[in-house]
């Protein structure tokens, strides 16, 4: 019988050796005898780890790969050495896989991390079959454990670029919204190509609206890095005390509702490019953070002390004065200096109208085709209004404007409705000491509300209607520290 179940394994690749037709040999009452010593021998030229378990648990033999790994292996308990060796984030569910195999008489698998004799985890496959005797009662139980750390490697990329990709989808196509032949637009992306393919930090500087994004992908699509992901994360949208775990990700447990490991946008854009918009709203102690992302290119976690290096190419933008923010304390020096190695200031549409026409025919063509319409020309006194009109809201107002018209009309000629061009009146102009009194009382209780934040789908500016700019700079005029206001 053990001859024939040599043979029968000598036939069979050591890497795919079939446990089960080795399972009577070492189910057979005689296995401590000399024939079942050469089957050790044969199973310790396996790489992958084996062992055998008598009936109850109790380790009796594991291979020369296993001892490798783990080094001197301790005759305790099975839920003893397991928890001496298995990552405690997978114990459970490999302690409750086996725990229901050997209740029920079953085969069993699962993944878990599995510590070395240097203390470093790897992930591996683990398998435990029951091996019975000729009556079919187990006498014994064959395990095997098959390094997957490759694959979970392999995995983990997929993953993050599908997030990265997920992200991106809704935005790629609007890259091409760069329009323009205007000598300012034709500077700044003469400045977008020198500086491409480098991977010097840049920070985009320009009023909200004016297509900050859309430069930042130039910039990326220009790179060495472009056929990497292209992360963004508009800090001013992300709540302060989330905003650590978003950039840098987080461990299980890290924080109440931490359910499972998640990775920041540092460790998705991993070779690629990670956009910060709106940079000026970090807090403090996240501004610390990724001073030392960018002065030491490694970062943690939150809750975890594992260093991780950090391979990604860093775009910045802001609206905010941050000169400003640092002689008023919101914003540290030294970070700014670190992300203005190469600045770039977005021109704000007034600054080049002669861009403006072109972007009302690229838009009427781009709704008009979405809508199924077809417009061959721009009412005269229509486009005299767009084209003297200040776009305070930029691009992104003159885009909303277009895309409004164009689902009203009901012709070929397109024309917009007046009313929606009427100038803003000027929060700078001199008030009465009672009427600024009263607008800074609304503007920190709008504040107080939204706990100092400004911009984003929470910022006070949303609340009073304002452009984010424009109450900034409200905020600034009329002595308010918004720093009062501030979530604990």
């Amino acid at each position: 019988m053990l001859e024939d179940g040599l043979t029968q394994y000598q036939q069979t690749p050591i890497l795919c050796m079939d446990v089960r037709a080795v399972s009577q040999l070492i189910a057979d009452d005689s296995y401590s005898n000399e024939p079942a010593r050469h089957l050790e021998q044969v199973m310790d030229v396996v790489p992958q780890h084996m062992f055998i378990l008598e009936a109850n648990g109790t380790l009796c033999f594991a291979n020369r790969a296993a001892h490798e790994y783990l080094g001197p292996i301790e005759a305790v308990s099975t839920t003893q050495r397991l928890a001496s060796i298995i990552h405690a984030e997978d114990l459970g569910g490999l302690l409750q896989a086996y725990q229901d195999a050997i209740a029920h008489g079953i085969s069993a698998e699962a993944e878990a991390r599995v510590r070395n004799k240097n203390g470093e985890y790897r992930w591996f496959v683990h398998q435990l079959f029951p091996l019975r005797n000729e009556e079919g009662d187990i006498v014994r139980w064959c395990g095997t454990r098959i390094d997957i750390e490759g694959l979970k490697a392999s995995e983990e990329i997929a993953q993050r670029e599908t997030l990265a990709l997920r992200e991106e989808i809704d935005t790629v196509a609007m890259f091409e919204e760069i329009v323009g032949t205007s000598p300012r637009l034709k500077s700044v992306l003469a400045r977008v190509t020198k500086v491409a393919r480098t991977d010097a930090t840049v920070l985009i500087t320009g009023e909200t609206g004016t297509g900050k994004e859309l430069i930042a992908r130039a910039i990326h699509k220009r790179s060495d890095r472009s056929d990497k992901p292209f992360v963004s994360i508009n800090c001013a949208a992300i709540p302060r005390d989330l905003i650590a775990s978003e950039l840098f990700g987080h461990e299980k447990g890290a924080f109440t509702g931490a359910l499972q490991r998640r990775l920041g946008r540092f460790e998705l854009a991993e070779g690629g490019t990670l956009f910060l918009d709106e940079i000026g709203e970090l807090p403090a102690e996240t501004q610390i953070a990724l001073l030392r992302v960018l002065q030491e290119r490694e970062f943690q976690r939150v809750g975890s002390n594992q260093t991780i290096r950090a391979n990604v190419r860093v775009i910045a933008a802001t609206h905010r004065d941050l000169p400003a923010d640092i002689a008023a304390g919101t914003f540290r020096s030294d970070l700014f200096y670190r992300i203005n190695v190469f600045p770039l200031e977005i021109p704000p549409l007034r600054e080049r109208k002669e861009d403006i026409r072109l972007l009302i025919e690229y838009f009427i063509d781009r709704y008009a085709s979405k809508a199924g319409k077809i417009i061959k020309r721009v009412d005269r006194k229509s486009l005299d209004r767009l084209q003297s009109y200040p776009w305070p809201g930029n691009i992104r107002e003159l885009q909303n404007v277009i895309e409004r018209s164009v689902i009203l009309c009901d012709s070929e000629t397109f024309s917009v409705d007046q009313s929606w061009l009427v100038r803003e009146t000027k929060l700078g102009q001199p008030l009465p000491q009672e009427m600024i009194s009263q607008e800074k009382d609304l503007i920190e209780a709008a504040l107080a509300e939204c706990k100092g934040r400004v911009s984003g789908t929470s910022g006070a500016a949303i609340k009073l209607g304002l452009p984010p700019s424009t109450l900034d700079s409200r905020i600034r005029a009329l002595q308010i520290d918004k720093r009062r206001f501030y979530a604990n």
